[in-house]
């Protein structure tokens, strides 16, 4: 490769790890100084590999006591980003109330540590992720995101802690690295996914007892509840069809989730009769 310096163009030398992906072509070099070292930015072209139809997916419920956690029951906990977040957090206040220019410098050096911090976290998960499902063969079926702040009930406590995860950056690092390496990802309507039980399919607010833990009312099963809405995600990308479930208080079928989402006043996918008006 090759960069400008005050004395013309000079050619460079790089490598890179065994581990790193096949670079077809690098196409744009930018030297930056930060943090009293240069830095080497290159931007590359690597060739995608077709993905191939999987039979079975890789469900992944995001959230807020585990940034993701998988259909295989691997839960990446947001614990220790948490702990990071308010460290920034009271430094942020500390600062803004000093309000001088150096103080200004400082939040604006916090503010590029913490986007940097919560990019690599993400950036360790959904490799995690996308190597789970390239390994066994599976797609990755994850929900769609739109609407998930207001569809997601959080404590007043969690809100912040919710409202600042980078989910749609996550989402979209298991996308590029899925296609990479040939993965298929499948995005699902998520409605519901907290509620319903995995093993019998009954639909029930009350089946979700507590942020962590999960009891249908009708079969009795129990399972950790994020692990439970990742079951639940990956079993519609593999039927890939609108969902209907057995109520068994109502003796009928409930509607498509999609569907009743949009009808739900207060999120409960209420049951209609089969047949009825």
């Amino acid at each position: 490769m090759s960069i400008w310096t005050l004395e013309g163009r000079i050619k460079l030398r790089y490598s890179k790890p065994a581990y790193f992906p096949a670079v077809t072509t690098v196409k744009q070099t930018d030297l930056v100084y930060r943090d009293g070292a240069f830095w080497l930015y290159a931007t590359v072209e690597t060739p995608d590999t077709e993905p191939a139809e999987p039979t079975e997916y890789l469900g992944v419920d995001l959230g807020v006591v585990n940034i993701a956690t998988t259909s295989d029951g691997e839960a990446f906990s947001s614990a220790a980003t948490e702990k990071v977040r308010q460290r920034y957090g009271r430094l942020r206040g500390a600062l803004q109330k000093t309000g001088t220019r150096s103080a200004k410098r400082k939040l604006r050096k916090i503010a590029g540590r913490e986007h940097r911090f919560k990019t690599d976290t993400n950036h360790v998960i959904s490799k995690q992720i996308v190597c789970a499902a390239e390994g066994t063969k599976r797609g990755i079926a994850l929900e769609d995101l739109n609407g998930i702040l207001l569809r997601t009930t959080v404590r007043h406590d969690q809100r912040e802690r919710h409202h600042k995860w980078a989910f749609h950056q996550l989402r979209s690092f298991i996308e590029y690295k899925a296609q990479r390496a040939g993965v298929t990802v499948q995005v699902i309507d998520g409605a519901y996914t907290s509620q319903q039980c995995s093993v019998c399919g009954f639909v029930h607010p009350d089946n979700r007892l507590t942020q962590a833990a999960f009891r249908c009312l009708a079969c009795g099963h129990t399972e950790n509840a994020d692990l439970n809405a990742a079951r639940n995600i990956a079993a519609r990308a593999a039927v890939n069809r609108p969902i209907a479930v057995c109520s068994p208080n109502a003796g009928g079928e409930v509607e498509s989730q999609a569907y009743k989402e949009h009808g739900a006043t207060h999120g409960i996918m209420p049951p209609t009769e089969v047949g009825g008006s």
